[in-house]
């Protein structure tokens, strides 16, 4: 997938295109049938399927006081992105010049000016252009001047659910610590990326060795508590079983920023410092607690280990 920075950087012959456009955070299910959707109308009308999409959330320059974080970051979402087969993204800085555009000066600039679009798909609630003036019924009245046509797509909702797939549902699910149900949300397994680094190494002292995550990751951290999950290590490709503990280990109060460490299973003597990981949240095993000294904490590891274990190997050890 090329990754466009800047209008400027679209080839004058490119397109014609069908084009997407949206916030895009976290690339969950309703964006993936989304794009699903885009490339069977740029099949259909041999054009390139593009993804319009901002390097914010528009709410960070326009009403920063109830922008959310965001679900993943901006690099990881392009990645995602780029694992569903479109040809180009297009990454829009949102600054005042941007939010300043009107919506026809938006549709005629970036749309027909440099995509050369054939054909947009937005979702019912779209709104563009200085004020949110923009919606897709003006993008329909736009479309015959232009000669292109507007596709809206319905809200998307999982079986047996009433609420519609949206970023917001994948916030409230990770703040409650429910990676099952983000994962369904997300059509993914929630995930974080980053660096292993140096910790207090506490974990090795008690037993139970983990590799630490730089504070730094690529996208929004479930709530604190322990995990089943899974370490995959980008510099060998090999993908662990593991107990993941996040929060601040409130048992010794040192730590001052929340933390994710992953305990690989049975491989204790494991070097990952400096490697590229990402670990894999599978479900939620407990809550963040403080315990009644060492003894207690350890006994309690050891049964988080046992039912890491038994949730993703099926293996039970007396």
């Amino acid at each position: 997938m090329i990754v466009f920075r800047d209008t400027n950087e679209v080839p004058a012959d490119f397109g014609p295109s069908a084009v997407a456009i949206g916030k895009f955070d976290g690339v969950h299910a309703g964006h993936r049938a989304v794009i699903e959707r885009l490339k069977a109308d740029a099949a259909a009308s041999g054009a390139r399927a593009v993804a319009v999409t901002f390097d914010r959330n528009p709410l960070a320059l326009l009403r920063p006081e109830i922008c959310p974080e965001n679900v993943v970051s901006v690099e990881r979402k392009l990645a995602l992105l780029g694992e569903l087969g479109l040809d180009a993204t297009l990454l829009l800085t949102f600054d005042r010049a941007l939010a300043s555009r009107t919506p026809e000066q938006f549709v005629e600039e970036i749309l027909v000016s440099a995509l050369h679009v054939s054909t947009v798909l937005v979702g019912r609630d779209f709104r563009f252009g200085r004020g949110g003036a923009g919606t897709p019924e003006l993008l329909r009245e736009l479309g015959p001047t232009y000669g292109f046509t507007v596709d809206v797509v319905e809200d998307v909702y999982l079986d047996d659910s009433e609420r519609r797939v949206s970023s917001s549902w994948i916030r409230e699910l990770l703040a409650d610590g429910d990676v099952r149900a983000a994962g369904e949300v997300l059509g993914r397994p929630v995930d974080v990326r980053g660096e292993v680094v140096h910790g207090l190494k506490r974990g090795r002292e008690l037993g139970f060795p983990t590799a630490n995550l730089s504070e730094i990751v690529d996208a929004l951290v479930p709530a604190d508590g322990v995990y089943a999950g899974w370490l995959v290590d980008h510099d060998t490709g090999v993908r662990y079983p593991a107990a993941v503990s996040v929060g601040t280990n409130p048992t010794f109060q040192d730590v001052l920023v929340r933390q994710v460490e992953a305990h690989v299973l049975d491989e204790d003597s494991l070097d990952l410092y400096g490697h590229d990981v990402t670990v894999e949240f599978t479900e939620r095993l407990r809550g963040m607690v403080a315990f009644e000294g060492i003894e207690a904490l350890m006994a309690q590891m050891s049964a988080d280990v046992v039912a890491a274990r038994a949730l993703l190997t099926g293996e039970v050890r007396a």
